[in-house]
């Protein structure tokens, strides 16, 4: 039976699905809102070359559930959105496109903020909220907060350290090897926390550009090929790039004790990888747990920003990862599901209190 936009909506919860297109500027959007019991619903917008339009859309599903969940289990008084705009960026990217692309935006009236995401920049931002308010991660010259990535990052670290202290008994990672996948704005901070600490680090990256930023900066790094990564002796894999890295073969293959890392969707699907991961002994700190440091970062811009207060909550996803490790070992499930249950639960209480939405 073939699945249709409705099927897929229900059974993944979602609200609502909203589809734009610009042909003078060549836009092609789908917004999906998840849930927006806790608020309304932000996340980024991605602009990436997919390979069909279903692919697109199983996308932005995925990403804004994980949204509501980022949010919730961050406590954020927020939903879960994502956009996700189909193209090539070097076609497309100009200041009518993100104009057209903010004039859909706010044409939800609030219902949907959004904000940075792969190949989209402060910047394009800037353009964005010439047309709508309803949006983060502008400039900080506008008295926005800028670049999230550096603070996904550091969420990412300390997530790590976390993960580090439950697994070797220190949260020390001088001397731990780690394989750093994707070298991107994201990964890249990364790797200088790691460096800085003196890990030995390994990075591999599908853009050839990415690594020779990393290379240029820190000589003690191995580049790694991206077929093989999986086979490396290490202690970490942090996945940085895009999702699904974590499926059958690749699990089989890993070496690792702990994988902590940036990218979205990380499990290919979470009931087989999840457990997976667990009957390998393997510490997964869930994806939409450790990488909340770039929304919560633009949530504080909402009302006003600064940034001590949003590293301090940024440093909270630390004592999250031992209550997720604690969680899923107490009651003898996998880490994803411990972070989603978390997670859920803080949505369910909260719809109690309003009913009928």
């Amino acid at each position: 039976m073939q699945s249709s936009v409705f099927t897929d909506m229900q059974s993944l919860g979602h609200e609502q699905v909203v589809f734009c297109q610009d042909p003078k500027t060549g836009l092609n959007a789908i917004i999906a809102i998840h849930n927006t019991t806790l608020g309304p619903s932000l996340g980024g917008t991605r602009l990436w070359n997919y390979n069909s339009h279903a692919d697109a859309l199983t996308d932005a599903l995925r990403l804004s559930r994980g949204m509501t969940y980022k949010s919730a289990i961050s406590g954020l008084n927020l939903g879960g959105g994502k956009a996700v705009l189909i193209g090539n960026a070097a076609d497309l990217k100009c200041e009518a496109y993100w104009r057209r692309y903010g004039k859909f935006v706010n044409s939800l009236n609030g219902k949907y903020i959004t904000a940075e995401d792969v190949n989209t920049s402060s910047a394009d931002m800037e353009y964005i909220r010439m047309e709508t308010r309803f949006v983060t991660g502008v400039p900080e010259f506008m008295g926005g907060s800028g670049d999230p990535s550096p603070f996904t990052a550091y969420g990412v670290y300390v997530g790590m350290k976390a993960a580090a202290k439950h697994t070797y008994g220190s949260e020390s990672l001088a001397g731990k090897k780690v394989v750093v996948q994707g070298a991107g704005n994201v990964g890249r901070h990364l790797i200088d926390h790691l460096a800085e600490e003196k890990a030995q680090i390994f990075v591999s990256d599908i853009n050839e550009s990415n690594i020779q930023k990393v290379a240029q900066k820190h000589s003690g790094v191995v580049i790694a090929d991206n077929s093989t990564i999986f086979d490396l002796d290490a202690d970490i894999y942090a996945p940085c790039a895009l999702g699904a890295t974590l499926n059958t073969d690749t699990i089989a293959r890993l070496k690792c004790a702990i994988v902590a890392g940036a990218a979205n969707n990380q499990l290919a699907d979470e009931n087989i990888h999840g457990p997976m991961l667990v009957e390998k002994g393997i510490v997964y700190v869930p994806d939409f747990l450790i990488n909340a440091g770039g929304i919560i970062n633009i949530s504080v811009e909402i009302d006003g920003y600064n940034k001590q207060r949003s590293l301090s909550l940024v440093e909270k996803i630390y004592q999250r990862t031992i209550d997720n490790i604690n969680h899923a070992k107490q009651h003898r499930i996998h880490n994803q599901m411990a972070a989603m249950q978390a997670a859920q639960a803080r949505i369910d209480s909260i719809a109690a209190l309003r009913p009928g939405i």
